[in-house]
């Protein structure tokens, strides 16, 4: 009988056993080691094992534990149902040193087993990896229910860590996977990202600096956050397609930077919206050197810095897709093409009503660029072309400025730069007696061609200087 009750206890302990999903550290070389660091404030149930969990002990603050051979392992778990770390400043994470592999679910250090699918807190596992460049492999991550900033830098500059765990939570919270894996260089694979709803910041920066990541994983959202996507493949130098943008209504900078300074990008997704919100599209593909054309960008409804620096640096692009909105906003189209060198034609301009910024450094630095887009507009708004045409070394004529009144900064250092310019046309009577950056015409044609021909009203006085008319040019009044 007493045999018989030791057996069936010894099935229960081994089922308890094989029960649970502990997170593992493996040893894949000689004298590995782990640790716990707590910043003040914080300090986790943690306990570890190294014979299997049989036997358990608290790992204490700072101390590293020796897995002495190359397959020794550890199990790890704890019990904090209100989470591992408090924010940003009361939080916790591994040290490590060797080479180790993770496995099991990360959650054995919230339930003690690893059973629980929903993070119980904010910053929950905030940094919890952050610079373990002896992390081979990350354990499983399979909350299906997230907190605010749970995943936030938790894998950031794991330098040996190659592939991202499985992702499969659907319902996300705000920064829940902001810079999860940034500067992780040698991942070249992620897995899908399954939730449609996303929160603020969820992505952003995800993936920032992971310059050897070849393939995005599909993003199928259709009801986005503001800033979900900013920056989430900045700096992914390998990165050559972006993955399917699906979304028609978006979010005040859900796609900033999203793509900004990958340079092997050729080519961009489709962006069907034709509703725009603030800094939506900003610096979306910026410095983007392979990027050779450009998606049509059909809509008609602007916002504030809605495509500011959109294609800035996009050294390869040649043409510039249609704009065919009527109605602008402050900045909407602010260094949207800035430093774009082969840009050689400009897009079709129709808006006749401007506002402040609107075309401010639009083509600054475009040096292939010859020849300027009709400007109709006849009423203008402080610093609306600002810079819009500076160092386009290659532009011969200006377009004609049909405006009979100034405002401030409209026109400032608007062809500076030009070297090749010859001939502009205005229809404002006088100057302004402002200086410097409260002057309409501030360095406006400085540094154009040496000689040229000066266009303009009778009444307009025949004035010379680099905020005025280039000295040794022409003029002709009409």
């Amino acid at each position: 009988m007493i045999k018989k009750l030791l057996f069936l206890l010894f099935l229960c302990v081994s089922s308890a056993l094989h029960a649970a999903n502990y997170l593992t550290f493996t040893a894949e070389a000689d004298s590995s080691a782990f640790g716990i660091h707590n910043e003040v404030g914080n300090d986790p149930d943690v306990q570890y094992s190294l014979d299997g969990g049989k036997t358990w002990t608290k790992l204490k603050n700072d101390t590293l534990i020796r897995l002495v051979r190359k397959g020794d392992n550890a199990l790890l778990k704890g019990m904090n149902p209100k989470g591992f770390s408090k924010d940003e400043d009361i939080c916790s994470k591994f040290i490590m040193e060797g080479s180790i592999a993770a496995s099991g679910s990360v959650m054995s250090l919230i339930d003690g087993k690893g059973e629980s699918l929903v993070i119980p807190g904010e910053y929950c596992f905030y940094h919890l990896f952050k610079g373990c460049t002896s992390l081979t492999q990350a354990p499983q991550l399979p909350a299906r229910s997230l907190g605010k900033g749970c995943y936030k830098l938790m894998f950031a500059d794991c330098a040996s860590l190659k592939e991202t765990p499985e992702l499969p939570a659907t319902t996300l919270a705000e920064e829940c996977y902001a810079l999860m894996f940034g500067e992780c260089a040698n991942i070249t694979q992620a897995h899908e990202l399954p939730a449609t709803t996303l929160a603020e910041e969820c992505y952003a920066l995800m993936f920032g600096m992971c310059i050897n990541l070849t393939q995005a994983p599909k993003l199928p959202a259709t009801t986005l956050a503001k800033s979900c996507y900013a920056g989430m493949f900045r700096n992914c130098a390998n990165l050559t397609q972006a993955p399917k943008l699906p979304a028609t209504t978006l979010a005040e900078g859900c796609y900033a930077s999203m793509f900004g300074m990958c340079d092997n990008l050729t080519q961009a997704p489709e962006l069907p919206a034709t509703t725009l919100v603030k800094n939506c599209y900003a610096g979306m593909f910026n410095n983007c050197a392979s990027l050779t054309q450009a998606p049509q960008l059909p809509a008609t409804t602007l916002a504030e810095d809605c495509y500011m620096g959109m294609f800035a640096g996009c050294t390869s692009l040649a043409q510039a897709p249609q704009l065919p909105a009527t109605t602008l906003a402050d900045e909407c189209y602010a260094a949207m093409f800035g430093m774009c060198a082969n840009l050689t034609q400009a897009p079709e301009l129709p808006a006749t009503k401007l506002t402040d910024g609107c075309y401010s450094q639009m083509f600054r630095e475009c040096t292939s660029l010859k020849q300027a887009p009709e400007l109709p507009a006849t009423q203008l708004t402080d610093k609306c072309y600002s810079s819009m045409f500076s160092k386009c070394t290659n532009l011969t004529k200006a377009p004609e400025l049909p405006a009979t009144t100034l405002a401030k900064g409209c026109y400032e250092n608007m062809f500076e730069g030009c070297s090749s310019l010859t001939e502009i046309r205005v229809r404002f009577t006088r100057w302004d007696n402002d200086t410097h950056e409260t002057q309409s015409t501030y360095n406006w044609l400085f540094d154009v061609a040496p000689k040229g021909t000066f266009i303009c009203p009778k009444r307009l006085p025949k004035e010379f200087g680099e905020s005025r008319i280039p000295e040794g040019w022409k003029v002709i009044k009409n």
